[in-house]
């Protein structure tokens, strides 16, 4: 693998990181054409893509991309969470829309590579993380709607913070009955595929307009039966039973989502995923037997739900603040990516 270091290096960021805002000095790149498959892996650094105006992933959405996190444990290590899974979900991403396949293994030996560069980017304070975006783009300079014969493959470390400003402070959420994320049945909704998150952006700012943090999704045949979150898997505790929708081909299968699953379990508590309508949601709000909700994602990990309204009608959940699940799980898995607690389930990664 080919290295070049910046002669030019950024200064740090102090104080308060907000998510992504800032970027590190290097990145991961890698191309893949035709005649040599995936190939010129290096870590190069951070700048601006060169494109042509007439790239494939401009004109027809021929993107797909992951979010990780990389911490520094108590014992100064640093260690990455769950990246195989990501990788794997990435391909699988790739797959859907015509993507070649890449390996995994060579992809995170660059991973690797480029945080042992990067280790001191690596914030320290409670609540962050270094956030990692590997994507993959169509970089044919061609016209015509069709795989691209050529890729760019990229990874771009961010020192971060919370996903929201408030940390784990209760958020809003609209529930949306007429945008459709995904279709239901043969769409894209199970791919981190960039359409996905653009066709959501109506509603969100629609739902921002509103005075609401998130949108939750409906499924698109009846708009009926709930999906997740913008950016989050959606879970419900109903008479003390943790309750997540089912993955059904429309519904990313979060990797936040089955820590989750399976830290719920460890914990004790009976775990369903099944199909869980809005009306049965909210029937349980008026009869005070919905404990809490959360939302779970790689950005906010865990994200306690305060409101909740859909059409006309507004329900404030567990007096508007975190709940005693959400707060174990949250303290759980972050134990876990930040070394105080045991790794059990084969999570972590170091990088030496």
């Amino acid at each position: 693998m080919k290295i070049t270091l910046t002669n030019s290096p950024k200064q740090k960021p102090t104080g308060t990181l907000g998510f992504c805002r800032y970027y590190t000095d290097h990145m991961f790149t890698m191309e893949y054409d035709t005649e040599h498959g995936w190939h010129n892996d290096q870590i190069v650094p951070y700048g601006n893509l060169s494109l042509s105006p007439a790239t494939t992933a401009l004109h027809y959405g021929q993107t797909v991309f992951e979010g990780l996190k990389a911490f520094r444990n108590k014992d100064g290590e640093v260690n990455i969470f769950r990246p195989y899974d990501n990788f794997k979900r990435l391909n699988d991403s790739c797959d859907r829309i015509c993507i070649p396949r890449f390996d995994i293994d060579k992809v995170m030996e660059g991973l690797k590579t480029l945080l042992k560069i990067e280790e001191s980017w690596i914030p320290t304070e409670k609540g962050t993380s270094l956030y990692i975006r590997p994507a993959i783009i169509g970089v044919d300079p061609f016209l015509g709607v069709k795989a691209s014969d050529t890729y760019l493959f990229f990874i771009i470390l961010s020192p971060s913070g919370s996903y929201y400003a408030h940390g784990l402070k209760p958020v809003s959420i609209y529930v949306e009955d007429f945008f459709s994320r995904s279709a239901h049945i043969g769409g894209t909704g199970a791919a981190k595929f960039g359409g996905n998150y653009g066709a959501s952006l109506k509603a969100s700012y629609d739902a921002k307009k509103k005075g609401y943090d998130q949108v939750l999704w409906l499924d698109s045949n009846e708009h009926k039966y709930i999906e997740e979150v913008g950016a989050m898997n959606m879970f419900f505790v109903i008479d003390n039973v943790v309750i997540t929708p089912s993955l059904n081909g429309s519904i990313l299968p979060g990797i936040t989502r089955n820590s989750l699953i399976n830290l719920s379990k460890k914990l004790g508590y009976k775990v369903e995923e099944r199909n869980v309508s809005i009306d049965e949601v909210l029937q349980a709000a008026k009869e005070g037997r919905l404990n809490e909700a959360f939302g779970s994602g790689t950005a906010a990990v865990v994200s306690p739900v305060g409101k909740i309204t859909f059409k006309d009608e507004t329900y404030i959940l567990n007096n508007g603040e975190i709940g005693k699940i959400s707060q174990q799980l949250y303290n759980e898995l972050t134990g876990i990516q930040n070394g105080n607690l045991p790794d059990e389930n084969g999570w972590i990664v170091g990088i030496k």
